[in-house]
């Protein structure tokens, strides 16, 4: 059944809060271990944890900011660096992830770049042991057209994470981790068009999005 717009934005807080508190938490422990420690080489050492932990957290924050909420302007389009750079900064802790990016254009409207992002969190995330992570995309008259390809040792995608982007929802309904592959399908929906997810074979897995994106969207 539709989510409304409160029960989603509930469930958008509870995933970005959970999502930050880690990093979050991080900085909080390393504040308090700092308080209490004389070695000049651990305290030194707690000052890497803290930059180490506040940058996540920045990029995490920036991320969230252009794939869920208004970032990139009031314009109807988004260059696409800004969405290039969100993912390199998102997955930058991840030593055993390699990015190609494959996007042309140079702007795309403000719907495709929320479905690129958040297609490409969730394809990233499925890549439990590392891998290499493709992403391409273009828009040709408000035709827009995404292929995100991941390649690894393990993928692992979570069952109602590949329903909800589909489908629309979950064997349990919409959660709080499905809440970026709900927004994925609406966007994606509302611009008359379908998501498509591979299974994985030969340590491959596909994600696809075809639909019409209205550059006032978003």
């Amino acid at each position: 059944m539709p989510v409304s717009p409160v029960d989603f934005a509930s469930l958008l807080c509870s995933r970005l809060c959970h999502d930050l508190l880690s990093p979050v938490g991080a900085l909080n422990n390393g504040l308090e271990l700092l308080a209490d420690e004389t070695d000049p080489a651990m305290r030194e050492r707690c000052m890497d944890l803290l930059a180490e932990s506040a940058r996540t957290s920045a990029n995490k924050l920036k991320f969230f900011r252009l794939a869920f909420g208004a970032a990139g302007g009031f314009g109807e389009m988004v260059d696409a660096r800004e969405a290039r750079t969100a993912i390199e900064g998102l997955f930058a802790d991840n030593k055993r992830l390699t990015l190609a990016w494959m996007v042309e254009d140079e702007v795309l409207p403000k719907a495709a770049i929320k479905v690129l992002l958040n297609l490409a969190m969730i394809a990233g995330d499925a890549l439990v042991r590392g891998g290499k992570l493709d992403i391409g995309g273009e828009s040709n008259g408000g035709q827009v057209e995404i292929a995100i390809k991941i390649e690894g040792p393990r993928i692992l995608l979570d069952p109602d994470l590949r329903r909800t982007l589909v489908e629309g929802e979950g064997a349990d309904g919409v959660t709080a981790r499905a809440a970026a592959a709900y927004l994925v399908h609406t966007l994606v929906a509302q611009g008359k068009g379908r998501v498509q997810v591979s299974e994985p074979a030969d340590a491959v897995m596909i994600f696809g999005a075809a639909f019409t994106a209205d550059a006032s969207a978003g």
